[in-house]
């Protein structure tokens, strides 16, 4: 069966695009656009991909975290895909909302899989970056960004996740982004939550709402 999953790649070196194309083209994705600069993610077939390869170091230095934030905003499923192994950085990608952040040095593998976890909406966790989710946290518990909290709460207290994205302004993608990340920082310190019920139980032990917020 075809696969349907289409990918634009952004990375300022013309080698490591080429060396991408071919790993996503043997795995039966279509990359539909690459190109030096994230404009290429919103110009041309690059607009319409189902997920956006970014390096984050291009061209000038700066990381490209307000790329991130842009594509984000935009609803659009984002893989960073990176030479630093930073777990900083890591972390602040995935609290921007990239579905996951894999270093250069994980090879092909891994980025197939990343790319079709996002493409159906999903985080995908490779081994840097369980090593960085494993370490942020006090103790038992999972680090949230406040935004995470936020949306979670709203879950718990909405009818539905599109509800959710009407209160706090935001895509339904970006709800299911937030919450699907929340799940993989709680299997990273071996407490699993899979169902709504479970991730209820999870925010009351750890005092992010109590019995009488439900």
């Amino acid at each position: 069966m075809a696969d349907d999953v289409t990918a634009v790649v952004v990375d300022d070196h013309p080698v490591v695009r080429a060396g991408v194309a071919h790993w996503l083209s043997s795995a039966g994705i279509t990359l539909v656009a690459s190109g030096e600069s994230a404009e290429v993610a919103w110009t041309g077939p690059g607009a319409g991909a189902s997920v956006v390869v970014l390096d984050l170091h291009l061209s000038g230095g700066t990381p490209a975290t307000s790329a991130l934030r842009r594509l984000v905003e935009d609803g659009r499923k984002v893989v960073v895909y990176s030479m630093r192994a930073d777990d900083e950085i890591a972390l602040q990608c995935l609290e921007i909302g990239a579905l996951s952040y894999l270093t250069k040095a994980e090879g092909a593998d891994h980025l197939v899989q990343a790319v079709r976890a996002a493409a159906a909406g999903h985080s995908y966790t490779p081994p840097a970056l369980a090593g960085a989710l494993a370490g942020d946290r006090s103790e038992t518990r999972p680090a949230l960004s406040p935004r995470e909290t936020e949306v979670l709460v709203e879950w718990f207290q909405s009818e539905s996740k599109e509800f959710v994205a009407q209160r706090l302004n935001i895509t339904l993608s970006t709800v299911n982004s937030h919450l699907e990340r929340i799940r993989v920082k709680y299997a990273a310190i071996g407490r699993q939550a899979p169902t709504k019920a479970a991730l209820v139980a999870r925010a009351i032990q750890d005092g992010l709402i109590g019995l009488d917020d439900l």
